[in-house]
């Protein structure tokens, strides 16, 4: 069924504390999931301005045409800019979103979580990857930019079942700050609700299977892998392509981990280009999971 495009209209709530958060809504029909697949993606959509033809204006295009070809149900996005943000929203009609930016409001790098119609929010919030999580643009560490978490807790309107999505994008320069922030993203997430799954996507800058950020994130009464728990999966491409052909076996750094239960069926890592033309730096993953 083709899409309808809807001119979005956005409004500016109060998060519980006291930051400015940015809110998407539109006035759209749920689209149609008939076996209650919810379809995960995550996505650092590289947020620097780079020359023709890596620049966003070009870029868009193609990543217009990754978001149509998956359809996801949730988006967790990295790295994205205020304007990349509006263009996000254009391209998924059927999509509201929850983000912040690093620095507040619409300010640096902002961690956004699209989501289907078929979704209701019960509660979202954002906390700071640093000493002082619950303030805005806070940084420790050893940081080399500020780093975030947005999370949202969801109610499937098809099936009833109640998730969280968990957003963050962890530091590329400070080994010390990725161990230190996903030890903090446990702490926060082993708070959440008991009993209600909770999947995690992200930028994690750590290579899964190989790394300390990865053995806290995935170890006991935590997280488990959904590229290593899928019954089926595509094939196993680095995440980080840097604008080169996808390494096979190369390592990934972009992750949708899962916790509770949640059953996925498939999952890939999609390399899409066009000539010698890739969507962004990073390349997507998607996941099919049964929750609740």
């Amino acid at each position: 069924m083709p899409r309808r495009m809807l001119r979005p209209r956005w409004f500016w709530p109060l998060a519980a504390a006291g930051a400015l958060v940015l809110v998407s809504g539109f006035v759209v029909a749920e689209p149609a999931r008939g076996d209650g697949t919810v379809r995960v993606m995550t996505y650092n959509v590289r947020g620097v301005n780079d020359p023709p033809p890596r620049d966003w204006r070009t870029r868009r295009k193609l990543v217009g045409h990754l978001l149509g070809r998956h359809d996801p149900d949730l988006l967790g996005v990295q790295e994205a800019r205020w304007h990349q943000v509006r263009d996000l929203a254009e391209m998924l009609p059927d999509h509201r979103w929850i983000g912040l930016g690093t620095q507040g409001g619409t300010k640096d790098q902002i961690l956004a979580i699209f989501y289907g119609k078929r979704f209701e929010v019960l509660d979202f919030d954002h906390f700071w990857l640093s000493d002082t999580p619950d303030a805005i643009g806070s940084r420790s560490w050893g940081n080399r930019y500020v780093r975030m978490v947005t999370w949202a807790k969801f109610r499937d309107r098809r099936t009833g079942a109640v998730l969280y999505q968990v957003n963050t994008h962890l530091d590329n320069g400070s080994p010390e700050s990725r161990v230190r922030s996903a030890r903090l993203i446990l702490e926060r997430v082993r708070g959440f609700q008991a009993g209600v799954p909770v999947v995690l996507t992200g930028d994690f800058n750590d290579a899964a299977g190989a790394s300390p950020a990865y053995s806290i994130l995935t170890g006991p009464d935590a997280f488990r892998d959904t590229w290593t728990t899928a019954q089926k999966r595509g094939r196993p491409y680095g995440t980080l392509g840097r604008w080169h052909p996808p390494r096979p076996g190369g390592r990934r750094l972009d992750w949708i981990l899962a916790r509770g239960r949640v059953r996925t069926s498939w999952t890939e890592i999609d390399p899409y280009r066009v000539g010698g033309l890739y969507a962004s730096d990073h390349f997507p993953v998607i996941a099919h999971m049964r929750i609740g």
